[in-house]
């Protein structure tokens, strides 16, 4: 149980959540786990739920609480509201915002920076935990180039511009990240970016990753009452989680990436956990997936800091927190979005 930003986490599996008074009770194989006041909360989100009670379902939609409920991996399951009041005056601001360019490249250039100074900080954690172990030189001359192109993208004011600032940084942090990769270096290695299919094994892990964190990141946008389909720096495709796609900018590299190169370091996955097709796609098996999947959601429960916050959370719970904190600015509760810069 967690309490952020008047919202409450339930992220214990098995809890009962019912009315009894004006409070939520917490209920675990009749067990009470804990009991909140109501009056104070915005919305209650509970992961791998068993139920809640008609009578706090009722109380809640009379009084503007949302509930949202997801499975325990995170994936969107429902939300239950009243009258659609704040919501619709939220979307419509992320509608008029969305249509605007240059307010859509105002919105966009703090998910960027913070993808782009998420990745600085990784290669400079490179450069500090194993010196001897890559070219430092090189890895010194990115570190600079991603700064310059950080300032650049501040004073960034058209959308087309933003791309081509981000694809600089993309390609000089890409050059690096097979130096990243410190162990099984015959079976893991990263030359490009490739998908749909994937060529290589590291490429598969990475497609998997950013599908598990986009899909965390949608729900999390649905949770707030955002619309996720519709995003800024992504522009509206059918079936796209744009919105989505945008706010896991900030996170690949620090979340998705390190996760990725952690499994390969530590030797959690191994090239038998791979399938080859005739085509070239490389898959994992069933159950390396299923392997990587438990792994993910353990990555989950481990606690950090958030840097703007300054609370202690779970890494699950993260796009969560940029989510809501990306709403109360549409809103007007925050002069400025602010992102997650990981240190």
């Amino acid at each position: 149980m967690k309490r952020l930003l008047n919202t409450l986490f339930v992220t214990q599996p098995n809890v009962y959540l019912s009315l009894d008074g004006d409070n939520v009770v917490l209920l675990k194989e009749e067990e009470k786990l804990g009991r909140l006041p109501l009056h104070n909360l915005e919305s209650i989100v509970s992961f791998g739920y068993t139920g809640a009670s008609p009578g706090l379902m009722g109380y809640c939609a009379k009084n503007n609480i949302s509930i949202v409920f997801l499975k325990q991996s995170g994936q969107f399951l429902a939300r239950v509201i009243g009258e659609s009041r704040g919501n619709v005056i939220l979307r419509k601001e992320q509608y008029r915002r969305s249509d605007n360019n240059i307010s859509s490249c105002y919105i966009a250039k703090n998910f960027i920076l913070a993808k782009v100074y998420n990745q600085k900080w990784m290669i400079e954690r490179m450069t500090r935990d194993y010196p001897m172990r890559i070219e430092l030189k090189k890895f010194k001359e990115v570190s600079n180039d991603l700064t310059d192109l950080m300032n650049d993208i501040r004073i960034s004011e058209d959308l087309d511009s933003l791309r081509g600032l981000e694809g600089q940084a993309a390609l000089r942090y890409n050059s690096l990240f097979d130096q990243m990769i410190l162990q099984q270096k015959e079976v893991f290695y990263f030359h490009s970016r490739n998908r749909r299919p994937p060529l290589d094994n590291v490429n598969a892990l990475l497609s998997l990753a950013y599908t598990l964190l986009a899909n965390d990141v949608t729900s999390a946008c649905e949770s707030v009452g955002l619309d996720a389909y519709v995003g800024f720096l992504h522009r509206d495709r059918p079936g796209r989680a744009s919105l989505a796609l945008d706010l896991m900018e900030e996170l690949r590299g620090v979340y998705a990436e390190r996760f990725v190169l952690s499994m390969i370091n530590k030797k959690m996955v191994t090239d038998t956990d791979f399938l080859r097709k005739e085509n070239g796609a490389v898959l994992l098996t069933d159950e390396s997936r299923k392997k990587f999947i438990k792994a993910w959601q353990t990555k989950k429960q481990e606690k950090i800091t958030h840097p703007f916050l300054n609370e202690k959370i779970s890494w699950g719970l993260v796009p969560f927190s940029q989510a809501m904190l990306f709403a109360r600015y549409l809103r007007g509760d925050l002069e400025e979005y602010p992102p997650f810069f990981w240190k």
